[in-house]
């Protein structure tokens, strides 16, 4: 992860996430999964490029799967876009980079 891709967890989800008052872009992903380590360096990239206007953070399935769970997450990566705590849209799989910063853009 890059220094500006956060790392979201059952401690901190509520306020970086659910409470931001910037939009939202959480990656749910596990270590063991092939797809998201391809998205890894998208999102790092996004990360760094949109730290100003979006936060954007990660979620490990396997360490936060109460988070996972309440979200519906049944495929990874997926990608949740909150905006006011609520989620505006999601994508599964290793999606492209436009698309995610298209779908940042529209919240």
């Amino acid at each position: 992860m890059s220094e500006h891709t956060k790392e979201f967890n059952a401690e901190n989800f509520e306020q970086e996430v659910i409470k931001s008052e910037k939009p939202v872009l959480v990656d749910f992903w596990a270590e063991w999964c092939g797809p998201c380590k391809m998205l890894t360096p998208v999102i790092d990239d996004i990360a760094s490029e949109y730290s100003e206007k979006y936060t954007i953070g990660k979620v490990n399935v396997d360490h936060n799967s109460d988070i996972a769970a309440k979200y519906g997450i049944r495929s990874i990566p997926c990608l949740l876009f909150f905006k006011s705590g609520k989620v505006q849209e999601q994508m599964v799989g290793a999606v492209e980079k436009s698309k995610i910063v298209t779908a940042l853009s529209n919240l």
